[in-house]
């Protein structure tokens, strides 16, 4: 089945989303993608159902090709502060900043969003597979994520970011049971599961 191009005709679109919402450690990142109608981009799904050779080239094409894009993080002490949701929603703020454009309408993926500046919005559920810009946005989103993660791995090879990203893995939790905690965990986060923290 193949994305929806728009979800309302003769507006500007700007499709949102976030990447590493779950994870234990790490930024979380989020895009803002406006599409050129007249460069379609063949390809766009959901990244999670992405290869990650296929997400990288489909990142190159869609910062070659659409009309606006922005790319923005918090860290995690942001995300200690102010709690992971409200920190996903100032990093799509951050993004949306970023556009040169200015969308009339915002299509965000998930089912809640802080309303941006007064521009109207759409909050859909699991729209990366249903939107292309949404889509769009998940790819740049989870790229930019993947990359950061893997430089912060050169600093911590234990804890396998390379590979889990941060994710809550077996072996990161194993990671953080054995060698503790980094400047780069989220500690308002259980890193711990009850089995793991019984034996400490």
């Amino acid at each position: 089945m193949s994305l929806k191009r728009y979800y309302s005709k003769g507006q500007i679109e700007a499709g949102c989303d976030e990447a590493g919402r779950g994870c234990l450690a790490g930024p979380v990142f989020a895009a803002a993608v406006i599409l050129d109608e007249k460069r379609p981009i063949k390809g766009l799904d959901d990244s999670k159902k992405l290869n990650e050779k296929k997400r990288n080239e489909l990142r190159l094409e869609i910062e070659k090709n659409a009309l606006s894009f922005g790319v923005a993080m918090l860290n995690n002490q942001d995300i200690d502060k102010h709690n992971i949701l409200k920190a996903s929603f100032m990093a799509m703020h951050a993004a949306l900043d970023k556009l040169k454009t200015e969308p009339s309408l915002l299509l965000i993926d998930g089912n809640r969003f802080i309303p941006y500046r007064k521009i109207k919005h759409e909050c859909i559920v699991k729209g990366d597979g249903k939107y292309q810009c949404i889509a769009a946005a998940s790819i740049l989103a989870k790229t930019y994520r993947d990359e950061y993660m893997s430089k912060l791995h050169e600093q911590y090879p234990q804890y396998g970011w390379k590979q889990n990203m941060g994710y809550p893995t077996a072996s990161h939790r194993e990671a953080i049971k054995n060698y503790g905690v980094t400047s780069y965990h989220r500690l308002s986060f259980t890193l711990l599961n009850e089995q793991l923290s019984l034996e400490l």
